[in-house]
């Protein structure tokens, strides 16, 4: 399952999509464990420090895993760590990890994948626009401000399979925020080799979820995911792959749709009011939160 959210100051706004699934026999590719999904828009980066779309998000869930995994309704379930120890005053979180863990290259994931991701976005350097998300554990407002050393973050890994996470203040949501990408581990031998290309196209990244990303080469309007066969609970994982075609006009969705392109395909308003009776109807709801950002610095009235 994937489950979108972004997170952003301001006004909150409830948002629906319209769409048309496909049920029973209404795709040829069912049979083979295989969907044809569209999106919206272009896919911008599979940079977990620098991603902020839903587009990027919908791919990262699918292609990686946190300490937890954000199941229906937003219930909590384990990922990669498989328990967790709070101290008392809710100030310190032990993470106890799966062994068989696995990078889609072979790699064995460890407690340091984490805190070199984490690392890698408070640095000031990485420029993460979501590096605000990390308030409230130790020093991390610090180093963004640029005022302490990367290594202060309070997070640390000790041994490959126990990592310790220390706020400095308590956090209610902290929890929720492991299941999100920009808290997901990354792995530092694939960041360095591929350097300024890293998160560009699907063959300059590893993946430590369910499935693993072919086909994109940063510009493309269609990829797949695949089944990634080194996630530790690839036996649940039931579709072999999911191809997406990007489709920005819902009349150019809706008749790839009906011609068995495609499974799913958002709907126009007109198309929603005649296909509203429909039983492959429907209507997905949404959190999305936006804000207005007031021009503070410059003098625009006299």
């Amino acid at each position: 399952m994937k489950i979108q959210k972004k997170f952003s100051l301001g006004v909150a706004i409830t948002a629906c999509s319209l769409i048309l699934v496909a049920c029973g026999n209404s795709s040829s590719s069912s049979s083979k464990q295989v969907i044809n999904w569209s999106e919206p828009s272009e896919l911008p980066s599979m940079d977990i420090s620098k991603a902020t779309d839903t587009i990027s998000f919908d791919m990262l869930n699918n292609t990686n895993e946190g300490l937890y995994r954000l199941g229906k309704n937003s219930k909590i379930e384990p990922g990669i760590a498989k328990s967790t120890k709070i101290s008392n005053d809710g100030m310190t979180y032990t993470f106890t990890l799966r062994k068989d863990a696995k990078w889609s290259n072979g790699d064995k994931l460890t407690a340091k994948d984490f805190v070199y991701s984490w690392q890698r976005t408070v640095n000031p350097k990485t420029a993460s626009e979501y590096a605000y998300l990390f308030s409230g554990i130790k020093n991390a407002d610090d180093i963004a401000a640029g005022k302490k050393a990367v290594n202060t973050l309070g997070i640390k890994a000790e041994g490959n399979y126990k990592l310790v996470v220390t706020l400095e203040k308590k956090v209610p949501y902290f929890k929720l925020l492991m299941g999100f990408p920009s808290f997901f581990p990354q792995n530092k031998s694939a960041v360095e080799k591929y350097g300024s290309k890293y998160g560009t196209a699907s063959k300059y990244m590893v993946y430590s979820g369910p499935f693993k990303m072919t086909g994109w080469t940063g510009s493309n309007l269609s990829w797949t995911l695949k089944k990634n066969s080194n996630y530790w609970d690839k036996k649940d994982v039931k579709l072999s792959a999911i191809n997406f075609k990007v489709t920005k006009s819902t009349t150019t969705g809706y008749n790839l749709y009906q011609s068995g392109k495609l499974d799913e395909t958002l709907l126009g308003s007109e198309q929603a009011k005649q296909l509203s009776n429909s039983k492959e109807f429907t209507v997905r709801s949404g959190a999305r939160i936006n804000y207005l950002e007031f021009n503070q610095t410059q003098k625009v009235f006299q």
